[in-house]
């Protein structure tokens, strides 16, 4: 496998605290270690999204979405290998409840499934006899079932897949094992990153073209539909949200970005959508994860580089 090199002229902060790590609010604190800094694993991707971890492993794998590639980088090595190229434009990646790989891939314009032999397996690519635009994030529910949004970013041109008219509305979706696939969001302009609170009674999903942008919070029932759809974050003129994880907390961890700083990293939001606290990086972060050996490590796919830094929490598992 292909090696990188992923030395580059950016360096951590050379004190503790590390700087970069901003209390909003004192509830923050609870959560940021004084000890702690933002550390660059790796930098030379074009765009990364997509950072899902495998504790058997100790490894995280994550989506360069332009170069049509999925890298993994190693915990006890550090090093960074290519994990599966051509990747159909991967983006959004997560695992099962039995510990699979679960992928929106743009270039199939389909969710997949990566089997324990290595084969790669199709779960969803069409809704009603018609193509899906382009899966772009993914959560797995404790039900076994796959929830997953439907944007049409990676058909708007040849950067990010192959460019293509949507042939659906931009829906979200949830695949069920039987294989049913069913509609459970409409309506949302250009739906993005999502996930579940703790109890799997809410699921957050990005609005990324709304003016502004914003993350809504939907009640899940128990016949798995989404009711009394609501405004939890409002993320004003320039906020840019994008994927997001959440804590044991309910707490979501964000990533943000609209190439300024102060702007670009993650944003750190509690349960009822107040902003308390900031990870500043020096580039524009797409999607995150939490990860190591006690899931209390964050992981940012921030554009070019990959990042880490630990927290005094614990991402909530299979996420």
């Amino acid at each position: 496998m292909e090696t990188f090199d992923g030395r580059t002229a950016w360096q951590p902060s050379q004190r503790y605290p590390d700087p970069s790590i901003v209390v909003i609010d004192e509830a923050f604190n609870k959560y940021r270690m004084p000890l702690t800094k933002v550390e660059r694993l790796w930098t030379g991707s074009r765009w990364g999204e997509g950072p899902v971890w495998f504790g058997d492993t100790r490894s995280l794998v994550w989506s360069d979405i332009p170069n049509n590639r999925m890298l993994r980088w190693d915990e006890e090595s550090g090093a960074v290998t290519v994990f599966r190229k051509p990747s159909g434009y991967a983006n959004g990646n997560s695992r099962d409840r039995q510990g699979r790989l679960i992928t929106c891939e743009h270039g199939g314009r389909r969710v997949s499934r990566t089997e324990p032999d290595g084969r790669v397996v199709t779960l969803a690519d069409s809704f009603n006899g018609k193509k899906l635009n382009s899966p772009n994030d993914i959560v797995c529910k404790s039900d076994g079932s796959i929830w997953f949004t439907d944007p049409s970013f990676g058909i708007m041109g040849w950067y990010e897949g192959h460019k293509a008219e949507p042939e659906n509305p931009l829906n979200v979706y949830r695949w069920d094992p039987s294989g049913k696939l069913e509609v459970v969001a409409e309506g949302i302009h250009q739906p993005n990153g999502l996930a579940f609170s703790p109890d799997e009674k809410i699921l957050y999903i990005v609005e990324s073209r709304s003016v502004p942008r914003k993350i809504l919070a939907l009640d899940v029932t128990k016949e798995n539909t989404l009711k009394n759809s609501r405004t939890l974050i409002d993320a004003g003129p320039k906020g840019t949200p994008d994927g997001f994880r959440v804590d044991t907390d309910g707490n979501l961890w964000c990533g943000w970005g609209m190439g300024e700083a102060g702007l670009d990293g993650v944003h750190v939001f509690n349960p009822r959508g107040k902003l308390i606290g900031r990870i500043d990086l020096p580039e524009r972060c797409a999607n995150l994860c939490f990860g190591g050996l006690e899931r209390n490590r964050l992981f940012m796919a921030a554009s070019t580089s990959l990042y880490s830094l630990y927290v005094n929490t614990q991402g909530l598992p299979y996420f």
